[in-house]
């Protein structure tokens, strides 16, 4: 496991990466539920560090999600079975075409 200093302060960090499809035309409404569920839900999470999403280019109803924790329990555990993820799957789940394809990442490299 790598540990990056953020601050002063040294702490791993899990990366979440989800593969999310959606309905086509759906990526304005899509956009909106997603931000909304970060900013209201996924932030009160315990090792919520933040996130980014990223619209295809060449695929505009594929988005990859990527959400920085603390710890892989962080994700897997204290929020995947907590009341947040059902919040979460009633403001962003309508949208999946396709259930998400979820994997989780350490950092191996930093170049500065």
């Amino acid at each position: 496991m790598v540990i990056i200093t953020f601050f002063g302060k040294k702490t791993p960090m899990i990366l979440e990466l989800a593969d999310i499809r959606i309905a086509p035309g759906q990526q304005a409404a899509f956009e909106e539920a997603i931000a909304r569920g970060l900013n209201t839900v996924a932030v009160n999470a315990k090792g919520f560090q933040g996130a980014k999403v990223n619209r295809g280019i060449e695929s505009p109803e594929r988005y990859i999600l990527q959400i920085f924790w603390d710890t892989l329990e962080d994700h897997t555990v204290g929020f995947r079975q907590s009341p947040l993820f059902t919040e979460w799957r009633a403001i962003v789940g309508p949208f999946f075409a396709v259930p998400p394809v979820v994997e989780h990442f350490e950092l191996a490299l930093k170049s500065s």
